[in-house]
């Protein structure tokens, strides 16, 4: 399994647990853990990740005009950012070395330059 844990918070997106965590033959795919309510402090490393995601969709935009490949763009420029926590690498560099190149691709992630990663807005206007 590539993602056999996933550790999230209780919004909407993760309210049908059984239907992210079994495929449609009821075969187990992951396991969906929940934070407690107003603990950040359970997964300080996806809350960076919310942060940079609402510097470019503001709290109260709506993601329902973006498609799959917005998204993709979107979590390419953040996977490119570099990160104290990882020796200045990337969350895309420690990922490809982890799990080799061709995966990332393979899940829509590409390596965007430094001096060309955006976390605004503009990413997305169309």
């Amino acid at each position: 399994m590539l993602f056999p844990v996933i550790l999230t918070d209780n919004g909407s997106e993760f309210s049908n647990p059984k239907a992210l965590e079994f495929d449609a033959m009821g075969n187990r795919r992951t396991n969906i853990f929940y934070c407690d309510p107003q603990a950040s402090f359970q997964k300080p490393n996806v809350e960076l990740n919310h942060e940079f995601i609402r510097k470019i969709l503001p709290k109260g935009a709506s993601m329902n005009e973006h498609t799959q490949e917005d998204i993709d763009l979107m979590m390419s420029h953040i996977n490119s950012y570099s990160r104290e926590k990882l020796n200045d690498k990337s969350p895309l560099e420690m990922f490809n070395f982890l799990y080799g190149d061709g995966l990332a691709e393979k899940l829509g992630q590409s390596k965007i330059p430094p001096n060309e990663i955006m976390l605004k807005p503009a990413l997305l206007k169309k």
